[in-house]
């Protein structure tokens, strides 16, 4: 197979981890015999530096010609700590969502077996859990109507039919492909965009009718997601929830580090870490570059690559049970390993298998 690729590294740590999911790519088409082309382009704080824009019309172009984008993370605290800045980098990537239709957000959250004493939560509670979070990505107080004043301001949560049933439809497919448990978040005891959302859900649901469905409000699903995450399977909701659950979900693995996503809708897939882009870690090679490197294991699988993707997590898995882990998931007294010597160390293992 031939890919064309669009590496958006972006801030911070980005760039280290970025080569890192590169490299494990590359060792993986050159043991497949795929061909896979590269182009770089410039998003977030480092674009703005560079032209003004936190997503240029040159790296929209360059997305629109490639097969997928690899993007790393965005965010610099000179805009963190500037209210009242008119650009900001996470503009950059509310923009490629939107402009490139990527509707739908895939965040898996799973538990490794030899890191469940990291997750801050009982070994009886985490192990095992194994589901998915997909959330709507280009509609709701993200994109809709706002007002910022000195005295007052508001963000708008809006959301139509035709938003609501192409989200759910991708819940309920990968519903039907695992456990066939559907959890529709919301919030309809108190807003009306949820209602919408309830409203539509119970209405698709007889259409799929092996698929279990459920209803939860957001702050019970915040809960049960620690107090029981193994109950969930498939969980799918807006933009807002789904952000703030998708974080949370990391303490179940243990590390934001672990975990990958695909942003997928109608034009252009992206693969990316959850992570942002820790710039108090940049440059320093202790970044981990797992969730990057299995969100190339991610973008292999969207082109149904499936041995390509499994043999990219069992490289990963070998690293961990290996002890081949950055500072933040080592085991006490294990050997020191950078970005750079964790990402070649899976690059090497592919080569070699």
């Amino acid at each position: 197979m031939n890919l064309k690729i669009a590496v958006l590294a972006g801030d911070g740590i980005g760039p280290e981890i970025s080569e890192q999911g590169v490299s494990v790519l590359t060792a993986v088409a050159e043991k497949f015999g795929h061909q896979v082309s590269y182009k770089s382009a410039l998003c977030g704080a480092a674009a703005i530096d560079a032209v003004g824009d936190p997503f240029p019309e040159e790296t929209f172009n360059i997305c629109q010609e490639a097969d997928a984008v690899l993007f790393s993370a965005v965010g610099d605290p000179k805009f963190d700590n500037n209210p009242s800045a008119k650009v900001r980098p996470e503009q950059g990537l509310l923009a490629m969502r939107k402009k490139l239709g990527l509707f739908a957000n895939i965040r898996p959250v799973q538990t490794f077996d030899c890191l469940i004493h990291k997750s801050p939560l009982k070994d009886e509670l985490v192990r095992g859990a194994d589901f998915i979070c997909i959330r709507e990505l280009t509609g709701g107080m993200y994109f809709g109507e706002k007002r910022e004043g000195d005295d007052m301001a508001y963000d708008t949560n809006k959301y139509t039919r035709p938003e609501v049933e192409r989200i759910l439809k991708v819940g309920y497919e990968y519903a039907m492909r695992r456990r066939k448990h559907l959890t529709v978040v919301d919030k309809a005891n108190v807003l009306a965009s949820s209602r919408l959302w309830r409203k539509v859900a119970q209405e698709m649901a007889p259409q799929y009718p092996e698929v279990q469905t459920d209803f939860m409000y957001v702050d019970n699903a915040s809960m049960r997601m620690i107090q029981e995450p193994r109950f969930f399977d498939v969980m799918v909701t807006e933009n807002t929830f789904g952000d703030i659950l998708t974080d949370e979900g990391s303490c179940i693995s243990g590390s934001m580090g672990l975990l990958p996503s695909a942003s997928t809708g109608t034009g252009t897939p992206v693969f990316e870490p959850i992570h942002g882009s820790w710039p108090q870690a940049k440059g320093l090679n202790i970044a981990n570059p797992l969730a990057q490197i299995l969100s190339v294991a991610m973008l292999l699988e969207y082109f149904d690559l499936k041995e390509e993707g499994a043999l990219v997590r069992e490289a990963v898995d070998a690293s961990l049970e290996a002890n081949v882990r950055t500072p933040e998931i080592q085991v006490e007294g294990g050997a020191k390993y950078g970005t750079r010597e964790v990402g070649q160390w899976i690059a090497d293992y592919i080569r070699r298998k």
